[in-house]
């Protein structure tokens, strides 16, 4: 049995009745039987199911958005605007997977030589609990619209939210075994991979679970796609507009109460503007908002689990011990951790090396652009970074020196539908959304007249 908890009140929400191995078996085989249908509809027939889905969204944004906030914890606001951005990524993908998956044609000498893009098959997600609608949108919609069906491992404490997409599929028009969630723990995924009917396998998460999953989809020759963790940087300037930057690295670290993988970590400040910022910085930081999540004001919530936020007090506490200052917050309530701000922060700390999951901003300085960036890559993550400051050009030609999958100058990393996504190190490989995202399950078939 899977239970629920709310994070905020420690209170039980539902039970989950676990899939039994005959259960997960049956249902692969009806997510097969529905592939052979599927992966020969039109893709306007296609699109007009995934606009069923979007419309959806927009129209029960309200009831779908307290559901993710009872379940994890996310303030009701960013939950709705979650539900917005799923919505979005539905009309995008309605509107370009045909030209993204368009026949290329290709000279050659011989009389005819070309490239398709062909559905593969059942693709196993496994997904985390931090977005729990975002992270499985990404997947599952460019892949039905690439022909695909998908199966779903979402995190056990979001089980109502992963129920309730699969019901929100269904409700679209797609035919049974399009989407299917399972409810299933972690030690049945093993097993779901090897099977001969899963053709490739995604999944966001930690570094563990990456490696596990990679390995058995690579026992089985299968296709894997990781987004795993970041330890990004922001890069903060002397000719950075302070007061635009400071609301930015704000954003980037708080927002989901910090619990982003995406999210801005480690605050590089220039040390001519580094006391200017950081007092900037804190004055904002004191002004969100910590709270019931349900609460329209809220920005601050609990995290997702109680452990969560333990973890995070041990990497804040063994920082301190190595030299770091408290500069701001530090307290641990439950589940709830306050905005906190490190200062004095060396490369030696596991503030500065580790993931710090939460609201916690480790803040170090610099003195030229070449530390600033032998510090951005001194991690074993490489998912993001952003860089800020007034000559553009010159953070254009930093950022071919920074080895992570994306460099945002003067914003916060963030996804989006038309841009690639994805990492370098131990933030995984293969990449999610745009074009590049809908191929990676795909068969990209060469095909010649001569």
């Amino acid at each position: 049995m899977i239970t629920t908890i709310n994070p905020y009140t420690g209170k039980e929400l539902k039970d989950y009745q676990e899939l039994s191995k005959k259960e997960i078996k049956a249902k692969l085989d009806i997510a097969q039987l529905a592939f052979e249908d599927w992966k020969n509809t039109s893709f306007e027939h296609r699109a007009e199911h995934i606009r069923k889905v979007g419309e959806l969204l927009r129209k029960n944004t309200d009831s779908y958005a307290a559901l993710m906030t009872d379940e994890m914890g996310k303030p009701i606001a960013q939950s709705r605007a979650e539900l917005e951005k799923c919505a979005w990524l539905c009309d995008f993908y309605a509107e370009k997977a045909e030209g993204y998956l368009a026949k290329e044609h290709v000279e050659t000498e011989h009389f005819k030589s070309y490239v398709t893009f062909e559905p593969i098959g059942v693709v196993l997600a496994v997904m985390p609990w931090n977005y729990p609608f975002w992270q499985v949108f990404r997947f599952i919609v460019p892949a039905l619209m690439a022909g695909n069906v998908g199966v779903l491992k979402h995190a056990s404490s979001v089980m109502g939210c992963a129920e309730l997409i699969e019901d929100i599929f269904l409700e679209a028009g797609f035919p049974e075994g399009c989407f299917q969630n399972f409810v299933i723990n972690s030690d049945e995924v093993e097993a779901i991979i090897e099977s001969k009917i899963i053709k490739a396998v995604t999944l966001t998460g930690s570094k563990p679970a990456g490696a596990a999953v990679a390995s058995t989809a690579a026992k089985n020759i299968k296709k894997a796609v990781l987004e795993l963790g970041g330890n990004n940087a922001l890069v903060v300037f002397n000719d950075a507009d302070i007061d635009k930057t400071v609301q930015t690295c704000v954003e980037a670290r708080f927002q989901n109460t910090g619990q982003s993988c995406i999210a801005g970590k480690r605050l590089l400040l220039q040390e001519n503007i580094a006391d200017e910022f950081l007092e900037k910085f804190t004055n904002k930081v004191k002004e969100l908002t910590s709270g019931d999540p349900k609460d329209e004001d809220t920005y601050i919530g609990v995290m997702a689990r109680e452990d969560l936020a333990e973890e995070l007090e041990e990497l804040m506490n063994a920082s301190i011990d190595k030299g770091a200052e408290l500069h701001y917050g530090g307290s641990r309530d439950k589940a709830y951790f306050a905005p906190t701000i490190l200062t004095d922060v060396t490369s030696d700390m596991p503030v500065f090396k580790d993931e710090t999951f939460g609201p916690l901003m480790a803040v170090s300085t610099f003195k030229t652009e070449a530390e600033a960036i032998k510090m951005v890559n001194n991690s074993k993550f490489g998912l993001g970074a952003s860089l800020f400051s007034q000559d553009l050009k010159k953070m254009e030609s930093l950022a071919t020196q920074i080895k992570d999958g994306a460099v945002f100058i003067n914003h916060k990393v963030a996804s989006h539908p038309a841009l690639p996504f994805g990492g370098t190190g131990i933030s995984g490989f293969g990449r999610e959304l745009s074009h590049y995202g809908i191929r990676e399950f795909v068969n990209i078939k060469t095909v010649v007249i001569a």
